[in-house]
């Protein structure tokens, strides 16, 4: 397991719960603020999951395309379920904002954390 997946999913249930929308809010003082915050970095993580998996899966490809010569690979079978089994993007970001681990910044003046 990458050191990407390993740091994002620990602690982050698949399981879609529900959030205190006040906690959100108070972090930028704006909820809409927030949210599109979090849909930055869940933006940024689904890109970086999307790469390092493509990268694992070009290791599997075959350059050529006949239909004899396709075979399943157990293990890009198992690379493939693993990140279907990892938390969506859009929930560790979340998780990630209200854990303060989210650097942004609003215009020029104010800086938050």
């Amino acid at each position: 397991m990458s050191k990407l997946r390993r740091q994002l999913s620990v602690g982050t249930s698949s399981i879609v719960e529900t959030k205190n929308l006040n906690d959100i809010k108070n972090k930028t003082g704006n909820l809409y603020e927030s949210i599109a915050i979090i849909g930055k970095r869940a933006n940024q993580i689904n890109i970086s999951l999307k790469e390092e998996l493509h990268n694992k899966l070009e290791e599997f490809a075959s350059h050529t395309d006949s239909l004899e010569e396709i075979h399943e690979n157990k293990e890009q079978i198992e690379i493939s379920r693993a990140y279907e089994r990892m938390p969506n993007p859009a929930l560790l970001a979340t998780q990630e904002f209200l854990e303060d681990k989210v650097y942004f910044r609003k215009g020029e003046d104010e800086l938050f954390n």
